[in-house]
């Protein structure tokens, strides 16, 4: 009897761990009558898959055992590689030749030509045989997971991002090592900033969710938090920043910001042509905060964007531990034919909820419960009974 055969792919931004969640797919999967395939880059392992080229198959397709993964935990990242690819809108300039003068496709947003390639999805899921998939990617990538769900494709979806706002779990893989990577180069920047009596701004990522700069800033203790989800007062930061220098006996201050972050009035900073997912690259809400500053105050200011340097490297211990774990917990729901489901921790404890729930809204951080929203700072009420989180 054939063994079964579970796709495995890593999609969107990487973030510490994602190798090692499917090491533990792999390393679990040896008393079991199943075969791991890697899919190479995501989704566009798929996409780019050429059902009349065997060249595209050796590009993309992996066929993993414990050898080939033996190491594969002792870096960031995922040996798979990544990218943001949504199968379901694919803009011309993005399909593979092969595809676009094919009769896969369908068009979905007349505007900008972008087209639905999930039935050719389903063609290469069957031409490779796979009984299941196991997706691990944030709320994008698991959108179309859920898809391809609502289609008949059996599988388990693993959430990560350094965001940690995918909706049902408290927790997602890379949080914890982007918070660890943040506090670190906060420590670190209060060197410059104090030697040279500044004001430093440090822009943190976020796009919906301020939870990386809330539990950052909690944890290094800087003066002031901004997140994404309460708009501010750029007049009264600063007033409250040059108050913050001056009451400083080193004579520095330092404020965190998320790179989603709304000045009153104003709108989310971005840049650049859209993704598949329809987001332009975000960014600059520091900067033009740190030029703010030198021009109302007359303080000299120090900004960093921290960026990419926070997802990169190899996981730290709670990531390295949630990573496995996650893996172990999908390929149990494999066995059990258990499928639609979203890996996650709720209150503490490992547990499954339906992959639609990635889709029925976005998280945010309770500012009742956690954050001071006229002081730009966190605040946490009450801690007894919280996840380790908080939130």
């Amino acid at each position: 009897m054939a063994k079964k055969r579970i796709g495995i792919l890593t999609g969107g931004g990487d973030v510490p761990g994602l190798s090692i969640a499917i090491k533990s797919v792999v390393t679990n999967s040896v008393d079991h009558d199943y075969e791991i395939i890697g899919i190479r880059r995501g989704w566009y392992g798929l996409l780019g898959y050429d059902l009349d080229d065997q060249a595209t198959h050796d590009l993309y397709i992996r066929h993993l055992d414990p050898l080939s993964v033996r190491r594969v935990d002792r870096a960031g990242g995922t040996f798979l590689h990544t990218s943001r690819t949504n199968p379901a809108k694919v803009r011309p300039e993005d399909a593979p030749e092969f595809l676009r003068n094919s009769n896969y496709g369908s068009v979905i947003d007349p505007e900008s030509g972008s087209k639905d390639y999930t039935d050719y999805i389903l063609k290469v899921i069957e031409k490779l045989n796979l009984d299941s998939l196991i997706t691990i990617g944030g709320d994008d990538t698991l959108s179309f997971s859920a898809r391809l769900h609502h289609e008949g494709v059996p599988l388990v979806a693993i959430p990560k991002t350094m965001d940690n706002d995918v909706l049902g779990t408290d927790y997602c893989i890379g949080f914890s090592t982007a918070i660890t990577r943040g506090v670190n180069h906060i420590t670190y920047f209060r060197s410059s900033v104090g030697s040279h009596e500044r004001i430093g701004v440090v822009e943190l990522f976020g796009r919906n969710s301020g939870e990386t700069a809330l539990i950052t800033g909690y944890l290094s203790h800087v003066d002031r938090t901004i997140i994404c989800e309460v708009p501010f007062d750029v007049e009264k930061l600063i007033h409250m920043l040059v108050a913050d220098k001056k009451a400083n006996p080193a004579h520095y201050a330092i404020v965190v910001i998320s790179e989603g972050a709304v000045p009153i009035g104003g709108r989310v900073m971005q840049t650049g042509t859209p993704d598949a997912y329809g987001h332009r690259k975000l960014g600059g809400i520091g900067e033009m905060l740190s030029d703010r500053i030198k021009a109302v105050s007359g303080v000299n200011t120090m900004y960093q964007r921290l960026g990419y340097l926070v997802r990169s490297g190899p996981a730290d211990i709670l990531d390295r531990m949630v990573s496995m774990n996650y893996g172990l917990l999908a390929f149990q729901l494999t066995c059990k034919n258990d499928f639609g489901k979203l890996v996650g921790i709720t209150d503490g404890k490992y547990s499954t909820v339906p992959i639609d729930t990635v889709i029925s809204g976005k998280r945010h951080v309770d500012i009742e419960k956690y954050y001071d929203a006229e002081n730009y700072y966190p605040k946490v009420r009450s801690v007894l009974g919280l996840p380790m989180f908080l939130h």
